[in-house]
Order: structure tokens, then sequence, then C-alpha cells
């Protein structure tokens, strides 16, 4: 199958796409490189350095008439979205249009989304959050999150084009990048490798639901392998705190570090955990790897990296 990953070069995307290669798919991937890591490129993928709101887009889909479209493409920094809505708008709605568009035009026929559960829901009184519980989005990142569902929906009625939405939780695992804006687990564990001392916000009893990169990826294979249409959770339903993190990791580096807290971050969501019940009924997925294991196998990849 001929399949385009953009944001392929990117933490979740590059494991996405050594599964496709893997499994035997032509795969393309775009990515702008501005988060992504060249490193991270697959050479059996044809790559494209390129942005997704470019007019060169067209070109790429000319060329390679992907019948999937797997976008992982995003501006993905809530703070940043906040701070410039839109900076956000232009990469995940425009952005997310162009590559509609020249899909529909190549004959596409499927559009793979990494959408975002915890981004999407909001505060929720239903936990773990299932599909049907409302969408009220807290950052512009959210609100385009949800506005790319809507335009799927859309395109779907109008053009045939079909989708699945995967609205992701907190991602972690190998090739994470551990720099900059990154996940807790990144952050945590680059700090305690590096015998620095982490700053939890607040007072750390917000949680999260942390997914392993790898469960992740079979999320979508078998997305892919079955053509499910619809909207789906991608999560463990399990909760943990900040700092029930902080203390694994902790473990996993004999860092011996305590806890040390700041200021608690404005607006942050205090409760994120999803429910897979509609991914396990409908396409037999669940999360396979624990918590403690997939933070030994990111430690173990960030070793070398902090040294």
């Amino acid at each position: 199958m001929r399949i385009l990953v953009t944001g392929g070069a990117g933490f979740i995307g590059s494991n996405l796409v050594d599964r496709l290669v893997e499994e035997g798919h032509r795969v393309s991937i775009v990515d702008n490189l501005s988060t992504g890591k060249k490193k991270n490129l697959n050479r059996a993928a044809k790559f494209y350095k390129m942005d997704v709101v470019s007019p060169k887009l067209e070109k790429v889909f000319k060329r390679e008439r992907p019948e999937v479209v797997s976008h992982h493409a995003a501006q993905m920094d809530v703070r940043r979205s906040v701070a410039d809505p839109l900076f956000d708008a232009h990469v995940n709605i425009l952005g997310f249009l162009n590559v509609l568009e020249n899909g529909v035009k190549a004959g596409t026929q499927r559009i793979i989304f990494a959408s975002s559960g915890g981004a999407i829901y909001g505060e929720q009184t239903v936990i773990p959050t299932t599909e049907e519980c409302s969408t009220q989005p807290l950052s512009p990142y959210g609100v385009s999150k949800l506005s790319g569902e809507h335009y799927l929906y859309f395109y779907q009625k109008n053009s045939g084009l079909d989708y699945t939405s995967l609205r992701y939780s907190n991602v972690y695992g190998p090739r994470q990048d551990p720099f900059g804006e990154a996940g807790v687990v990144a952050i945590f564990a680059q700090k305690m490798l590096k015998g620095e001392q982490p700053l939890i916000n607040g007072n750390g009893n917000q949680t999260r639901d942390y997914v392993f990169v790898e469960d992740v990826v079979e999320a979508n294979m078998a997305v892919l392998n079955n053509s499910k249409n619809g909207i789906f959770n991608v999560g463990t339903g399990i909760e943990t705190s900040v700092n029930q993190l902080f203390q694994i990791i902790n473990e996993i580096t004999g860092a011996s570090v305590k806890e040390q807290h700041g200021p608690e971050r404005r607006g942050e969501q205090k409760r994120s955990v999803l429910s897979f019940d509609k991914l396990a009924k409908d396409l037999d997925w669940s999360p396979r790897v624990s918590l403690f294991h997939g933070l030994e196998k990111t430690v173990d990849f960030f070793r070398p990296i902090m040294k």
C-alpha cells in the first residue's frame, strides 16, 4: 500500500514509519524538521523536507499518489498555542486542510488523523473518558485538533474521503525529544540522568494517562489493517499522578533525588485518562506495555544521549 506519513521524522511518526516499512508498505514522508530529526528517518522511505502548509505539497501527492495519509505533522506545544493561536491555526488547521485538499485531488482513499484525547476533552467528570463525552478544549491546540475532526467529517460526506481519528492520551517512549518543550517523561528522565533536579508543577497530584509509543503504533496498524472509520481513544485507562511518575523514573534511573515542587501552571488540567473500550471492542486493540516496563525502555534509550 502507498502510505504518506506527515511528521514522519518526529517522535510518533518515525516509530510508525518503521513499522509500516517492516510490513512492506511503500512509505513516503513529509516533514519540515522543525521538531523532527534526520536521524529518525527510515532509509527505505522517500523523504520530502517540506511544511504541510507549502503549495509544493501538491507535487508530492501527484508523485506519490498515496492511498492512505497518516497525518502526524502538527504544532504540538500547548503553551505556544495559547501564546500564539494564529500560528497554531496556521499549522494545525490550514496545514491539515492543505493535506485534505491534495488528498482528494490525488485520489487518496483514507486519512488517519493523530488527534489528542487530553486536549480535546478538557476537564471531565466521566473518568475514564469515553468518545461519547463532551469536547471542551481548554487551549487553541485542542480547538485545532477538534476542528480537524470536524473537517474530516465534512470531507467524508462531501468527497467520500474515509477517515479515522485516533485521540491519543500522553504518549511517551524512545525518540521523544528530551530537550526544549517535551513531555514530562522525557523531561524527568533527562534531568535525572544528568544528575539535575526536576521540578514538579504544583502539588503533583494532577493525573495523566501514559501510553507507550509502541502501543500507539499498534493502534495505528489495527486501524490501517481493518479500515475502520470513526473516532477512537488510544490510552490505557489508568491514571498516574505526576508524583507517582516522578518516583518511578527516580527508581529506574537510580537518581535518588527528592521531590521539588514549583508554581502550578495556570489552566493545567487536573485529571486526564481515556477509556479504550471502543477500540478494544471494534478492533481488538489494548495496551500491552506496562508503565514501568515502558519507562525502563525509555530511560535506556535516553542514557547514551545524556552522557
